[in-house]
């Protein structure tokens, strides 16, 4: 099994597990089985709203294919859509264990997600193909000569990512090479709870720049007493850190120890990445 090791703004090389390609693949099919059942139920659907139209007119035409459009969205978005509302996961991912996150091990930016779903470009060719199948059978090749080529190019778009993924040091294909990001084991040797990386929204407020010019090593001891003084109950350690703290950085507050040091984390994460 491949290892990546993931430098860390904190003086903490993280490793991560790479997940074997059969986990991948699977990941894959399953969610292909869910494009293809949403895409059934869609297709039976179209068909009980075509069966109670008798007469069409230009107008009923030009409905029906906007509604096919719209039944089309949600299978093009899924990844998308799940990767980020379910923390870098679709629901194939989360059956096999493996998550999407960023080259730096962190949660990926938005913009990240959007980079790596405008490039699979071999999943769309394999979504059209279900949808086609779905909705006319094998029939299709009959009715549309060209359907032999545009299978064979999916295809061939997905051997050229599955070549990147095998031979890639950390299992990349192009849209996570393009957007930073890579896939891990759920069940990795390294966590970032092993560090003091927190989630911070992007439209997060520093309340405390002074925050910067403390040390990785004094931001670990941080995270280190508020995870103690928790875990005890034991306000007083966190008091007696946060005074120091306010001390040493001049910094005028009357925010309760606890939310004090939460928020001193929260700050050097936001900072530290910007």
């Amino acid at each position: 099994m491949s290892i990546v090791r993931v430098p860390t703004n904190f003086n903490i090389e993280l490793e991560f597990e790479i997940p074997e390609f059969y986990r991948r693949f699977f990941a894959l099919l399953l969610d292909l089985v869910v494009l293809y059942l949403y895409l059934i139920i869609a297709g039976k659907l179209m068909q009980i709203i075509y069966s109670g139209h008798k007469v069409y007119s230009d107008d009923d035409y030009y409905n029906f294919s906007f509604l096919r459009l719209i039944f089309m969205v949600p299978a093009f978005v899924y990844h998308l859509v799940c990767e980020i509302t379910m923390k870098g996961q679709s629901i194939g991912k989360k059956v096999m264990g493996i998550r999407v996150v960023s080259e730096t091990g962190s949660k990926p930016s938005v913009s990240q997600f959007i980079i790596r779903w405008l490039l699979r470009v071999s999943d769309y060719a394999l979504i059209l193909l279900i949808f086609i199948f779905a909705a006319y059978g094998p029939a299709a090749f009959a009715f549309v000569p060209s359907l032999r080529w545009f299978t064979l190019l999916a295809f061939l778009f997905l051997a050229t990512d599955t070549l990147l993924v095998i031979s890639s040091k950390k299992g990349q294909r192009i849209g996570d090479i393009l957007a930073k990001t890579i896939l891990i084991r759920t069940t990795a040797k390294g966590s970032i709870d092993d560090t003091v990386f927190m989630l911070v929204e992007d439209n997060y407020v520093p309340s405390f720049p002074q925050i910067m010019q403390l040390s990785d090593k004094d931001i670990n001891a941080i995270k280190s007493i508020l995870e103690t003084s928790r875990r005890r109950g034991d306000h007083k350690i966190a008091e007696a850190a946060g005074k120091k703290i306010k001390d040493h950085l001049k910094i005028n507050s009357s925010m309760p120890p606890f939310d004090f040091l939460e928020v001193l984390l929260k700050d050097y994460n936001y900072l530290s990445v910007k």
